[in-house]
């Protein structure tokens, strides 16, 4: 079992300039750190949450071509990405605190999503130059009981949504061909 997940994630954005602005003032607001590649032979600005070696990181690349995304369309492409939250108390503070005042697109005000996982609480929203749909969650490491009770009845309501499926905790689970020995 791997102990990481996603090493880094670039994306091109059409106004290189007035992305790395918004950028900064989103990661800057959620204390991330960031760093540039100076013009090396290429061009990116890359934001981690803790110092960068080993760390993954979001970076940002001027795209050479493309137009600003339609969520609402969903295109071919990367459908949202999400970040992560220490509390809900953050989630509530950055809807307050950053999106509002910066007038962005809030599609999804903070709420709990207990059929995602228990505890799961989250705001969603868009970038106001490439049309990428983001999000902040918090997941509790550990949640309280009551929250896993929310979360087994959410997940007991979709199966009886789909009587079809039988349990949906082992309909969910898929296995994966492995490398071979």
């Amino acid at each position: 079992m791997r102990g990481r997940g996603v090493n880094h994630i670039e994306l091109s954005v059409l106004d290189y300039e007035a992305s790395v602005a918004f950028y900064d003032a989103l990661f800057g607001w959620l204390g991330y750190m960031s760093f540039s590649t100076l013009d090396i032979g290429y061009r990116s600005t890359y934001y981690m949450a803790a110092k960068p070696f080993p760390h993954s990181y979001i970076g940002l690349q001027p795209a050479h071509s493309g137009t600003k995304i339609d969520f609402a369309a969903r295109p071919v492409g990367l459908h949202h990405l999400a970040l992560w939250a220490r509390s809900r108390a953050e989630v509530k503070a950055f809807h307050t605190e950053f999106l509002l005042p910066h007038g962005l697109v809030v599609t999804d005000a903070p709420k709990a999503y207990d059929l995602y996982a228990p505890g799961y609480y989250a705001v969603f929203f868009d970038d106001p130059i490439n049309g990428f749909h983001l999000e902040l969650a918090h997941i509790p490491r550990i949640a309280p009981p009551a929250a896993y009770w929310r979360w087994w009845r959410a997940m007991k309501a979709e199966e009886r949504h789909h009587p079809d499926w039988g349990s949906i905790f082992r309909k969910g689970m898929r296995e994966l061909p492995r490398r071979g020995p």
